[in-house]
């Protein structure tokens, strides 16, 4: 069973910073690959970046590449993102999610396992 806990949301600027955070904790010894989502409002749940928790190789989405971070702390069971010269259109609420197995994946549907999210304003 995994359980994903997001935190760090809040109002930025644009052109400014933030960071957020996940903690996970996994009860088993799977391979999970690991991601940010991100929904605005009437729109549908978007991928973000992902990374494969034991190997660590990242992946991120064209919109943001260059712009955000996502990383893991292993020993502290945390998934990070760090987001920089955010825009209006980074508003949504960001989710955390875990699926098993190493294979990169960008679904939606293909992650089992998902936290409550978090909310993002980008505005001036």
């Amino acid at each position: 069973q995994v359980q994903l806990v997001e935190s760090g949301g809040g109002l930025v600027q644009p052109g400014g910073s933030l960071g957020l955070s996940c903690a996970v904790s996994i009860r088993t010894n799977n391979i999970y690959t690991m991601a940010w989502f991100r929904q605005a409002a009437g729109k549908e749940r978007a991928f973000v970046a992902g990374i494969r928790w034991g190997g660590g190789s990242t992946y991120y989405a064209d919109s943001v590449k260059g712009r955000f971070t996502i990383s893991r702390d292993n020993a502290n069971n945390m998934l990070y993102l760090q987001m920089n010269s955010l825009k209006s259109e980074d508003t949504a609420v960001y989710y955390c999610a875990a699926r098993q197995g190493s294979v990169e994946v960008r679904t939606s549907p293909s992650f089992d396992f998902w936290g409550q999210g978090t909310q993002v304003t980008v505005s001036s």
